[in-house]
């Protein structure tokens, strides 16, 4: 299931990057993967978590168009953990938005709502 995850991440950013990213394009947008996901040793672990891992981050940071926007994927049956439930809670708290998208399609709406 995770790869599929990771197919639908990598075509936003692709299309994203290519759309809104390049030298050329003004303003510059920017999009960024948090990687908090994959498999570790106790040791890369420890350093991951004391420099700035999060448990629950969203997958990707957008900026673009004067917004700061937080995106978790996940595919049509994938459901968010406990920890990306609280991370969500705590970065609308904060007054930011914070957006759940499954395909590229739906990825591509929201950047358009912007």
């Amino acid at each position: 299931m995770e790869k599929l995850e990771d197919r639908i991440q990598a075509e936003c950013v692709t299309w994203f990057t290519n759309t809104y990213c390049l030298r050329h394009q003004t303003p510059r947008s920017l999009i960024l993967s948090i990687p908090n996901g994959g498999t570790r040793d106790v040791r890369e672990a420890m350093t991951l978590k004391s420099t700035g891992l999060l448990p629950g981050a969203s997958d990707l940071i957008v900026v673009h168009m004067g917004v700061l926007l937080w995106v978790e994927v996940k595919t049509d049956t994938g459901r968010q953990s406990k920890e990306q439930i609280e991370f969500q809670q705590r970065v609308t708290a904060l007054g930011y938005r914070y957006e759940l998208v499954r395909s590229l399609d739906e990825f591509k709406a929201l950047i358009g709502r912007i």
